[in-house]
């Protein structure tokens, strides 16, 4: 369904920001044998009180800082909503995948399991699945729902902006053959790794989804596809698109009404 602009307004009526803290940690992951950079946004008063957790996914050729460094607004977003933010490395075009026996690519137990466990036990969240969320753009936006409909016990909500929803009509790009083999000869392996074929897993009332994507993206018509086979499937979800491209212009716009959606899911969970 497509969302009320009501929706979006109610950012109006939140209150004045105050000084988030950023912290730039090295995160022990034990699937990969290295640590991975992550980035987590604290809204002020963390000392006293407990948060809900979105996990912030970057894109292919992106990296942990991204969001932070090139969206600064998210640091009075997450303030302004009470939201602990969390950006972690998905390694180069890893496509937040475990692929079997290669060590240096296991991002789905990293960020799933391992960074999940470490922000609960060093953070002071929420630990409930009821109030923790992930989202990302572009590899990052597949990533997401790729890994909230594979942790549905972890997740409860997640969103994608600009994300290659279905990766079958991209065989050639973005590192995607490097890590689970060429389209042609493994279409199979392609099928288990694309959002657009998962929707199965999707169990009643255990996720709420939001996705947006710009109208002049190469992205867009997966996305569209995407939300009208959920609506097919009588899947509720948000779907949201706007006039854009596949560029930090348009993720700066969007990220906002992510963030929207998402404390609107964390507040009808209290």
């Amino acid at each position: 369904m497509k969302t009320s602009l009501s929706f979006f307004f109610s950012l109006l009526f939140i209150g004045f920001a105050h000084a988030a803290k950023v912290d730039t940690l090295n995160v022990q992951s034990s699937a990969m044998n290295k640590a991975i950079k992550t980035v987590i946004i604290q809204p002020e008063g963390s000392k006293s009180k407990e948060f809900p957790t979105l996990y912030l996914l970057h894109g292919y050729s992106g990296s942990y800082k991204d969001w932070v460094n090139k969206v600064p607004a998210i640091k009075d977003l997450a303030d302004r909503l009470g939201i602990m933010i969390v950006c972690p490395d998905g390694g180069f075009g890893s496509w937040y995948w475990d692929i079997p026996n290669d060590q240096n690519f296991q991002y789905e137990t990293f960020v799933a399991k391992e960074l999940v466990a470490y922000v609960d036990q060093n953070y002071p969240v929420i630990k409930d699945r009821s109030k923790r969320g992930i989202t990302g753009l572009s590899m990052g936006g597949h990533g997401a729902l790729y890994l909230a409909l594979r942790h549905q016990d972890t997740f409860g909500a997640a969103g994608s902006t600009a994300g290659g929803v279905d990766i079958r009509p991209f065989p050639n790009n973005w590192d995607m053959a490097k890590r689970i083999g060429p389209y042609d000869q493994n279409p199979q392996v392609w099928e288990d790794h694309t959002v657009m074929e998962m929707t199965h897993l999707i169990k009643p009332k255990s996720l709420e989804f939001f996705i947006d994507c710009g109208t002049e993206d190469f992205f867009y018509q997966v996305n569209r596809k995407l939300h009208e086979k959920l609506t097919y499937l009588n899947v509720p979800h948000r779907f949201l698109t706007m006039p854009g491209a596949h560029n930090w212009d348009y993720w700066s716009k969007s990220i906002h009404y992510q963030l929207v959606f998402f404390n609107e899911f964390f507040l009808k969970t209290t």
